[in-house]
């Protein structure tokens, strides 16, 4: 086994941080629809000093679990648009070679700026925008192709930028498609699943992924994915809006500051 397969030593603050990393990850993953991956990432680089590659792909095994926890709990709400997701789905699994194959060939930091410029449009529009709880996502032909150029262009972002699918989704379900929020964020994390399947799959055989801190991360969020999921149909749809805006604008300056840190070398 080689060394990049191990990111840390397993000391007693490993165990405590991957399990710290992993609470936090599932309330947002149940709150906000999103896998966790923004926050698992960051934290596993800063905190317990994983290469960027490893990171990603121990969060990417990590959102497994936390995504099916949060199906689960937004279904039991009625939240989970099945067939939709499962289009979303299949265009995202086809957009993520798209984006694997742009990797080498477009520049990363343009890439971020251009991202960090519809993070700022999608905050915007979440105050204009105001999802009913009623609204749910009818298939018609138009909707049917709409769902899958929007799995492609996602399945494209995460392979290009590493960003998980919800900060995309959610939003465009809600904008675009006039979803309910909570239809939006069942939805997306059911979408999730086969892709991070997928990915996990890939960075496995390419010894990418910590199986012991992806496990003690995926486990310690399925004790709060449902919380978030609950906490969710509580929130006001309004209030809900703020708080995703929040959330992406945290995104946004993150993604921002690897923009000028990749331009400055």
């Amino acid at each position: 086994m080689s060394d990049a397969t191990v990111g840390a030593a397993r000391t007693p603050r490993f165990f405590l941080t991957c399990v710290g990393i992993g609470l936090l990850a599932g309330l947002l993953s149940g709150l906000f629809g999103v896998g966790g991956g923004t926050v698992i990432v960051p934290l596993l680089v800063l905190i317990l000093k994983f290469d960027q590659r490893l990171a990603a792909g121990t969060s990417l095994a990590a959102i497994v679990p936390t995504a099916t926890v949060g199906v689960i709990s937004y279904a039991i709400h009625g939240s989970v648009a099945w067939i939709p997701a499962l289009i979303l789905a299949v265009g995202a699994v086809g957009g993520a070679q798209v984006g694997t194959w742009l990797l080498p060939r477009l520049s990363q930091t343009v890439l971020r700026w251009c991202f960090v410029g519809f993070l700022v449009l999608v905050i915007v529009s979440l105050f204009l925008v105001i999802p009913s709880r009623d609204a749910e996502l009818p298939l018609t032909f138009v909707t049917i192709v709409g769902l899958v150029v929007l799995g492609v262009v996602t399945g494209t972002l995460a392979g290009l930028l590493g960003v998980g699918g919800g900060i995309i989704v959610v939003p465009a379900l809600m904008i675009v498609f006039g979803t309910s929020d909570l239809i939006a964020k069942g939805t997306s994390l059911l979408m999730m699943i086969p892709t991070a399947i997928s990915g996990t799959i890939g960075n496995f055989r390419r010894r990418n992924v910590d199986l012991l801190a992806a496990a003690l991360v995926g486990l310690a969020a399925c004790t709060t994915t449902a919380l978030g999921a609950w906490i969710a149909t509580l929130v006001d749809p309004f209030v809900g809006n703020v708080l995703f805006a929040v959330f992406l604008t945290f995104i946004a300056v993150q993604m921002a500051v690897r923009a000028v840190r990749g331009r400055a070398r």
